[in-house]
């Protein structure tokens, strides 16, 4: 049966593609299972990161089943499939966690999508990335017009969303899209998150707000998150804080 794993290996927290039957494509249970997972790591401060990966080699993921959603309705494919699935990929790329994708195969569409999610990407020498939506005649809808555009550029969504062009490697490699190319993008995502155990953890989470927030990945939010954190250890709010669970007017000292 198709599914998304949460794999814990001691700090490192592995979120699985399994659909190998048919090249790890999301159907509908495992595209919501992502939030939950995604709830699951952020509530666990024992996990310091995230890697993405898939159980097939030969394709990281194809993209979402037609199956799932070839026959639904017009408005229900709009609001529930495209949107909802638009707001579970956002999910995942505001993790607090960093998070590695291990493209150990071909990443189409809404798998493209996915791995556009995480903080870098490593990426199998013979891996290739498309947008083939219009082939069967939709659009990209998991932010692969948008989200793409700022780690990609316009002008190479483009050649995939209209052209239906294969990025190689190489390609993505010198867009700064791939961090690195890996016979084994695995182990080596596993690597690299096991190697942000001599970091500060609470450095790297406000690092990462601080990036997203400069990106314009969901600024507003950033901000706020950022605010809340430093307010949150000043006097004022411990005084906010004991004088209302006393009834009281509180008495603010201001630093």
């Amino acid at each position: 049966m198709s599914a998304l794993h949460l794999i814990r290996h001691g700090d490192v927290a592995e979120l699985r593609l399994d659909n190998p039957a048919k090249l790890n494509a999301f159907t509908a249970e495992m595209l919501g299972a992502v939030e939950p997972h995604c709830a699951e790591i952020e509530r666990d401060p024992g996990i310091r990161a995230v890697v993405i990966s898939a159980e097939d080699s030969k394709a990281f993921c194809a993209g979402a089943d037609i199956v799932a959603w070839g026959e639904l309705e017009p408005w229900e494919f709009a609001r529930h499939w495209v949107r909802e699935g638009h707001r579970i990929f956002d999910r995942l790329a505001r993790l607090g966690k960093p998070t590695v994708a291990a493209l150990a195969g071909h990443a189409f569409g809404g798998g493209l999508e996915f791995a556009a999610t995480a903080d870098i990407r490593i990426m199998a020498p013979h891996a290739t990335l498309a947008l083939p939506e219009a082939a069967v005649g939709i659009v990209p809808g998991w932010s692969g017009t948008q989200r793409l555009i700022r780690l990609l550029g316009e002008p190479v969504v483009k050649e995939m969303a209209l052209f239906g062009r294969r990025i190689s490697a190489e390609r993505a490699h010198a867009c700064g899209f791939v961090a690195e190319i890996s016979d084994d993008p695995r182990t080596r995502a596993m690597e690299l998150a096991q190697g942000l155990a001599g970091r500060s953890s609470c450095s790297v989470e406000v690092a990462k707000y601080m990036v997203h927030a400069a990106a314009g990945e969901d600024r507003n939010a950033m901000i706020e998150a950022l605010g809340a954190g430093m307010i949150g250890q000043t006097a004022d709010r411990t005084e906010g804080v004991t004088a209302f669970r006393e009834k009281r007017k509180p008495n603010f000292p201001g630093k």
